[in-house]
């Protein structure tokens, strides 16, 4: 699966997803930070899964309509809890993820939002 991993979600996130087999790019290294909106437009350009723990990603969607490949918010998830959270999505929800689903990981609760 490919991913956009956002700033605030984490390198060790990113590491992780590598590992794992799936393409991750890092926003961090494709220089400043380009805003919300262009950052999910290039998640959607390119095919990506936006990874992030920033809640405005799902006004964009959800109020705006911006076109999107998916999303995983992951809003109150402690860095240290972020890989096992995303696991768990990616290995109990990964077909909705590649059917643009919008995933949130809240109180250890994962909700699946679909487009």
């Amino acid at each position: 699966m490919n991913f956009l991993i956002d700033r605030c979600a984490g390198r060790r996130l990113a590491e992780w997803l590598r590992r794992a087999g799936h393409d991750a790019l890092e926003a961090r290294t494709i220089g400043p930070d380009p805003g919300d909106r262009a950052l999910l437009e290039l998640a959607e350009s390119q095919g990506r899964v936006l990874v992030t723990i920033d809640t405005d990603f799902g006004e964009l969607i959800w109020v705006h309509d911006l076109p999107h490949s998916g999303l995983v918010r992951l809003p109150d998830v402690p860095a240290e809890r972020r890989i096992a959270m995303m696991a768990e999505v990616i290995e109990n929800h990964g077909a909705d993820l590649q059917e643009r689903a919008v995933i949130t990981v809240r109180g250890g609760r994962i909700r699946i939002s679909r487009p």
